[in-house]
C-alpha cells in the first residue's frame, strides 16, 4: 500500500485515533504520524506503548506540516479544538473527524476553518465499549463501514481521497448528507445505547431490593446491554445533546413499537408476537449476511481463562 498522507495529526489518542495509527502503521498509508491529547497522563501512556511517532504537548504543534488532521475528541469539544489549531493548518490540508453527529459537528467546525483548508467529515462505524489509548487495535476498521458526509463546496479531490484513506484501513465507505446521516445513526447506535443505559439503570434500581441477584443471575441478554452501557460516558453524553431532533424523533418511534408490544402481551396476542418477533429475526439475518456480525455461539467471544 502506498502513502495516501505524508504526515498525519491525531487529535485525541482514545479508541479509535488510536486504532487508526496501528491501521495506518499496519497499512503503510501514512508517513509521519503526531498526536495530542489533553491529558498529560494520556500522552505519557501514548509515548510509553508507542503510540504515534511523535506525541506533542500542544494540538497546535501536532497539526504543523501535517496533511490530514484527525479530530477525534468528543463531538462537544470539536469547535473548540477546531479555533485552537485554525491557525497552525497549512494551506491544501484536510480536516476530517471521527463523530458520530454530523450537523452539529459541521456548523461547529467549518465556520473556523481557514480558506484552502478541506474539511471532510467522516464517521467509522466501528468501536468497542473500551476507550483509552491503550484500547486501539490495527484490525477494528476490517470490513466496517465508514461514512463519509461531504460539505458543500469541499473539493471532489480532497473527499475521495479521505474514501481512498479509510478503505486503506480496511473500511467500506459510504456517502451521505448529514441530516440523513444523524437519522440513521439515531436508529443504528444512538437509540440502543440509550436503551442499554436505560435498562442497566433499572437493573440497578431492582438490584438494591434482590440481593444483587441481578448481577448474579444476569445471562446473555442483560449482560450484552451493560457492554454497551461500559462505552464512555463524555462521548455519549455529547452525542445526545448534539444529536436531540433526530434522537427525540426515533424515542418517538420507539415508544410507539413498546406501546404496541405492550398491548399485544396485555390481550394475549401470540400472533402479534410471533409476527413482530419473525421479523425482526430477518432484519438479524441481514445483519450476519451483510457481513456485520458473526453467528457464532455468543457472539463470537473469546471465553478468558481467569
Amino acid at each position: 500500500m502506498s502513502v495516501i498522507y505524508n504526515r498525519v495529526a491525531l487529535i485525541g489518542l482514545g479508541l479509535i485515533a488510536s486504532s487508526m495509527y496501528w491501521a495506518m502503521k499496519r497499512d503503510g498509508v501514512a508517513g509521519h504520524v503526531t498526536g495530542y491529547a489533553r491529558s498529560d497522563d494520556t500522552r505519557e501512556t501514548a509515548r510509553r506503548i508507542g503510540l504515534c511517532d511523535t506525541v506533542c504537548d500542544s494540538a497546535e504543534e501536532a497539526v504543523i506540516d501535517a496533511d490530514l488532521i484527525v479530530l477525534a475528541v468528543p463531538v462537544g469539544a470539536m469547535g473548540a479544538v477546531t479555533r485552537q489549531i485554525a491557525d497552525h493548518l497549512k494551506p491544501g490540508a484536510t480536516v476530517i473527524d471521527v463523530g458520530s453527529v454530523k450537523r452539529t459537528v459541521i456548523d461547529e467546525v467549518a465556520p473556523h476553518l481557514p480558506e484552502g483548508v478541506h474539511f471532510v467529515p467522516t464517521h467509522p462505524m466501528a468501536g468497542t465499549e473500551h476507550s483509552g489509548p491503550e484500547s486501539g487495535f490495527a484490525t477494528l476498521f476490517d470490513n466496517r463501514r465508514s461514512l463519509i458526509v461531504p460539505v458543500e463546496n469541499c473539493p471532489e479531490e480532497a473527499v475521495t481521497r479521505v474514501e481512498t484513506y479509510w478503505q486503506a484501513l480496511g473500511a467500506m465507505t459510504d456517502r451521505m448528507d448529514p441530516e440523513h446521516h444523524d437519522l440513521v445513526c439515531a436508529v443504528v447506535s444512538h437509540i440502543p445505547h440509550l436503551i442499554a443505559y436505560t435498562m442497566v439503570g433499572v437493573a440497578d434500581d431492582l438490584r438494591r431490593v434482590t440481593d444483587q441477584e441481578v448481577i448474579k443471575y444476569s445471562a446473555a441478554g442483560f449482560r450484552d446491554f451493560t457492554r454497551i452501557a461500559a462505552s464512555d460516558p463524555t462521548m455519549w453524553r455529547d452525542v445526545f445533546l448534539t444529536n436531540k431532533d433526530a434522537t427525540i424523533e426515533m424515542l418517538g418511534r420507539f415508544t410507539e413499537e413498546l406501546f404496541a408490544l405492550q398491548r399485544a402481551i396485555r390481550t394475549g396476542d401470540g400472533e402479534q408476537l410471533h409476527a413482530y418477533f419473525t421479523h425482526t429475526r430477518a432484519i438479524r439475518r441481514g445483519i450476519l449476511e451483510a457481513g456485520q456480525d458473526t453467528d457464532k455461539p455468543d457472539f463470537g467471544r473469546v471465553k478468558v481463562e481467569r
